[in-house]
This record gives structure tokens, C-alpha cells and sequence, in this order.
């Protein structure tokens, strides 16, 4: 039996209650900023849909295409045939950025994939305008693709699908804003799927069929569909003399709407994340 020298035990009591100095603490890495971040999430998606996303993207085109094709027995010209060609064409852009992104967001959500994001210093919004921006770009060949062959299919002048380059993104942004909200708030991803498919049938009945022939309730119903503005801007330029300030006007509005249900998107995206 070893006996302990008092001096001993009293030195090792005094160091056990000594006041340690705090460790060092590093701070954490800065919030990455909003164009970084939203570069960074627009590229992986962009891959991703790139990979994923082709044969529904040709499916789109396809099905845009079957519906010109149809309505060429019933309308000959005229408005009807610009509200036909224009409808179809953004409907390339509602298939892609407003069903397939709230099936995205519905499947991130109900997969917990929303918690990778949100361990990640990257700002809300970085990550819905980086999947919007991607899925909305993903639709310009299918869209371009549908307006041309549409043009030739019902003789109208090609000469102003460049404004297809600002209907693209705007279209996009609004339709793209919707799909994201729908999916975040769907409770279910069962859910989400149901409600970007009535979307998208909905941008078709509303968007490809011409609104003079619409009974008065559904054409109100049709000034609410974000991608309506997109539509009648594209149908102006297929007159032999469009007017430009009207144009101008429907994708002023396209883009506020866009600009709106992108924010909404973000909300919804901040209220999913913290569940």
C-alpha cells in the first residue's frame, strides 16, 4: 500500500478547480453571397437536368408539336393561328419549369433533401433561383424547336422569334416560381406531382386554345396564369406589324409576375426548410 504525500493531493485538488481558459474558437466560414451561390446551384442543375431531364424535354416538344398538328384541322389563320403557334411553344416552358420543378421540390422534400441544402451556407433564394433559372433554360431548344416548326405549319413570318429570348426566361421565371411553390407547400410529394400536372393542363386548355373561343369565366381565369402574358407578347410579333409597346407591356407583366411568384417560391422554400 503506497501512501500519497499530502502536498501531493492538494496540488491535484487546486489544479482540478483551477478556471481553465476557454479553447480557441474559430469562427465559422462566412454565408456565401447570393450571385456565388446562385452561379454555383444553377451549374449543378443545369448537369443534373442536362442528364435526367432530355427524354421529357423531347417528350414536351412532341407533345407541343401533336397539339399544332391537331389544331391546324380546325383553325386556318388569323389570331387563332398566332394564339395556337404562341400557346404551344410556351407550353414547351410550362411542361419543364412548372410540372417537372414541383415534382423536384415535392420528391427534395418528402426525400429530406431539403436538409442537405440547409446545412449549407448558401442563401435561400440561391437555391430556388438556381433551379428555376436551370429548368427554365433547359426548355429553349424544345421552345425554339415548337415555334419554328409551328410558324411554317401555319405560314406565319419568323421574322420576330427573337423575342423568344426574352420570353424564354420571363415565361420561365413565372412558370418556374409556381412549380417551386407548389412543390415546397405540397404536404405530400403525391401531392405536388397532382398539382403540377393540373398546372400544366391548365397553361394548355388556357394558354393553346384562343381565347375568343373561351366562355367569359375561364378567359378571367386565364389573366391569372402567369405564362398568359408570355403568350399574348409572343402572338403580337407574328403580325405583319406588331405593336411594340404592347409587347413591351406583357413582358413587363410577365416579369413582375415572375418576380413575385419567385419570391413566393423563397418563402415557401424558408417554411419547408425548417420543418
Amino acid at each position: 500500500m503506497s501512501i500519497v504525500p499530502a502536498e501531493a493531493v492538494s496540488a491535484t485538488v487546486q489544479e482540478a478547480h483551477e478556471v481553465r481558459p476557454d479553447p480557441v474558437r474559430h469562427p465559422l466560414a462566412p454565408r456565401a453571397r447570393l450571385l456565388p451561390a446562385l452561379a454555383a446551384v444553377y451549374r449543378a442543375q443545369l448537369s443534373r437536368a442536362r442528364v435526367a431531364r432530355i427524354p421529357l424535354l423531347f417528350v414536351a416538344t412532341f407533345q407541343s408539336v401533336g397539339i399544332m398538328v391537331l389544331m391546324r384541322g380546325v383553325v386556318d389563320g388569323g389570331s387563332e393561328a398566332r394564339a395556337v403557334v404562341a400557346g404551344s411553344s410556351v407550353l414547351v416552358v410550362a411542361f419543364v419549369a412548372l410540372n417537372l420543378l414541383a415534382q423536384y421540390f415535392g420528391q427534395l422534400r418528402a426525400s429530406g433533401g431539403l436538409d442537405h441544402y440547409a446545412t449549407l451556407p448558401v442563401p435561400p433564394a440561391a437555391v430556388v433561383l438556381g433551379a428555376a433559372g436551370a429548368y427554365a433554360s433547359f426548355t429553349v431548344p424544345g421552345t425554339i424547336v415548337t415555334a419554328v416548326i409551328g410558324s411554317v405549319l401555319f405560314g406565319l413570318p419568323l421574322t420576330h422569334l427573337w423575342v423568344l429570348m426574352a420570353v424564354i426566361p420571363l415565361a420561365g421565371a413565372a412558370l418556374a416560381g409556381l412549380g417551386a411553390a407548389l412543390g415546397l407547400l405540397a404536404p405530400r410529394q403525391e401531392l405536388a406531382t397532382l398539382l403540377g400536372q393540373l398546372g400544366m393542363s391548365a397553361a394548355l386548355l388556357l394558354g393553346v386554345l384562343p381565347a375568343g373561343r373561351l366562355p367569359e369565366p375561364v378567359a378571367y381565369a386565364r389573366d391569372l396564369l402567369p405564362s398568359t402574358y408570355g403568350v399574348e407578347a409572343l402572338a403580337r410579333t407574328f403580325d405583319p406589324h406588331p405593336h411594340w409597346p404592347s409587347v413591351a407591356l406583357d413582358l413587363a407583366v410577365c416579369a413582375v409576375v415572375g418576380v413575385v411568384s419567385l419570391a413566393v417560391a423563397t418563402w415557401a422554400y424558408r417554411r419547408a426548410a425548417v420543418r
